[in-house]
């Protein structure tokens, strides 16, 4: 049997490595565009950053080391041009002769990644990718010259890794992103803690601005601005390579990727298609989605060599689960965000809560914002997003674990999660998660968000921020009035008895006064998150432009 992979790195190594330890004698052959097969495209902003200095770390192996360890037949510097899908035939191109020759397979694995976006503006031949060994080849010797400026285009996850990286260099650096937001996985109340780490760093950052133009040392905005630009990098994003797929006649879906079956199969089943260029099954409907990473395309690669092969694979959805590093901030997301439950017209409860690291006593405790969404109905955990400096990634990980296991949202309080003071609270975060998506989906507790205040304000509702006097003159919610949690006792004739919106630091003294006004027969809500999540809010941004 012979086996074709069209491309390397994460899918088709592992495709290709799998089969040949469950296929000793099969024939597998892997076709290279570029000079690199095995390589750690995840790492290549911090080798331009010069965080990793040697680019060998990147290379994970070679077409030599490939065969002497598991008898592949690696080619570089290789095109496939055309499958002739009826005669099982691909049509090749050594890019080093310029040969042409045609290669038959019995079995065919499509995994040629996917293409960066490059927008059809004025001047974008100087804008450079970020997508190979080759590019940041290019790259690092644009920044080893230290230019005295760049420009990026794009704020999602590479854009602000290739930002902070260049910033790293001492080369001034500014990001353009045409929504109003960087990382667009996250809800605005979370991007917002992002985007003042990155202007925190002296990193530019235009938001809702477009790039017109980029002319020999600059780049134009739609507002007319000229930034200085000795450097332009182009970081919009990617999309699936499936101009192969296309031509020879392989179904490609509503997302653009090719559309492939519970094992992997392409609308022709002697083909499989994996990684970028293959659109995957969402876990929370069902529907097709493309998820660019690495640990997809790896776990892909692994399902389809066990069905050629003959073992019994799982059926293999996504959740989306990713993370980024900006600066001093751990920003990690799963699952779906607020932005695309509406968009779906999904029904959803959303619950923000802002702990520390680790037990508050023990010395170096870093705050972080953790935002879930649940169903209010089933309490089914539908996404959750964190920004910090410290344990965001290890709440990330037993949420998307949790979404996977099916676990409801107030069963977090019951995980046993390891505990010492240096690591973590008798009350993890998570569990705290857990304590209060019990109190919201149970009915005990009823809580309003960051984007409902202002509404419930011209309702009449009286606002009342129960932190201490010396914290409200810090800083508060134009409009309420102040009245200290431990003095609500002493001061209910002070409060409206059937409209009342409470406020705190971060929600849990509000819990306290609206259970204990609760018991006074008052109608109240609490402001979720309190306090931190609305001034972080869009709300709060425009209150401070207009003032």
């Amino acid at each position: 049997m012979r086996v074709v992979i069209i491309g390397g790195v994460a899918g088709g190594m592992s495709a290709a490595t799998r089969l040949r330890r469950l296929d000793a004698e099969a024939e597998i052959v892997v076709l290279e565009r570029s000079g690199h097969v095995s390589y750690a495209n995840c790492g290549l902003p911090y080798f331009v950053g010069g965080v990793i200095e040697d680019e060998s770390a990147l290379l994970l192996q070679t077409p030599k080391s490939l065969h002497r360890r598991f008898a592949l037949d690696v080619r570089v510097h290789t095109e496939v041009t055309a499958i002739d899908a009826a005669a099982k035939v691909v049509e090749v191109v050594d890019l080093s002769t310029t040969k042409v020759y045609e290669l038959s397979y019995d079995v065919l694995v499509l995994s040629p990644g996917a293409t960066p976006v490059i927008p059809p503006i004025p001047g974008i031949a100087r804008a450079m990718p970020l997508r190979t060994v080759e590019d940041v080849q290019k790259m690092s010797e644009a920044v080893a010259r230290i230019p005295s400026s760049a420009v990026v285009i794009g704020g999602g996850f590479i854009g602000v890794e290739i930002a902070e990286n260049l910033h790293h260099r001492g080369v001034a650096t500014s990001i353009v992103e045409a929504t109003a937001q960087v990382l667009a996985p996250l809800d605005p109340e979370m991007a917002q803690l992002v985007a003042d780490e990155i202007q925190g760093h002296d990193v530019g950052l235009y938001l809702g601005e477009s790039v017109v133009a980029i002319h020999p040392s600059t780049v134009e905005l739609a507002s007319g601005e000229l930034l200085d630009a000795e450097l332009v990098i182009v970081a919009i994003g990617v999309r699936p390579d499936v101009s192969l797929a296309r031509a020879a006649g392989l179904q490609v879906g509503s997302r653009g990727g090719v559309v492939v079956d519970k094992f992997n199969r392409t609308s022709d089943l002697s083909i499989y298609a994996i990684g970028d260029a293959a659109e995957k099954t969402d876990a929370l409907d069902g529907n097709a989605t493309l998820v660019p990473l690495a640990n997809i395309a790896n776990r892909q690669g692994r399902v389809v060599a066990d069905h050629i092969a003959g073992r019994t694979v799982r059926p293999l959805k996504t959740i989306g689960t990713a993370i980024v590093k900006v600066f001093d901030l751990t920003i990690a997301t799963t699952g779906w965000n607020e932005k695309r439950l509406t968009a779906m017209g999904v029904g959803f409860q959303a619950i923000h809560t802002h702990p520390a690291s680790h037990a508050g006593y023990y010395p170096g405790a870093k705050k972080m914002a953790l935002k879930m969404l649940v169903d209010p109905f089933t309490g089914e955990i539908l996404g959750a997003q964190g920004v910090g400096t410290e344990g965001v990634d290890k709440r990330i990980d037993v949420l998307a674990t949790a979404i996977r296991a099916g676990l409801k949202a107030p069963e977090l309080a019951d995980l046993e999660l390891a505990y010492a003071p240096p690591f973590g609270s008798a009350k993890d975060p998570i569990n705290m998660l857990g304590y209060v998506a019990e109190n919201v989906l149970s009915g005990l507790e009823e809580t309003v968000q960051w984007n409902q205040v202002e509404t419930l304000q011209r309702e009449g509702f009286q606002l009342v921020d129960v932190r201490t006097a010396q914290e409200f003159a810090m800083g508060t919610i134009p409009g309420a009035i102040n009245i200290p949690v431990d003095e609500i006792r002493g001061r209910l004739n002070e409060f409206n008895q059937d409209r009342v919106l409470v406020t705190c630091q971060v929600g849990m003294r509000g819990h306290t006064a609206s259970a204990l006004l609760k018991e006074k027969g008052i109608h109240v809500m609490n402001l979720d998150g309190g306090y931190e999540t609305w001034v972080n809010s869009p709300s709060a941004r425009n209150l401070q432009l207009v003032s």
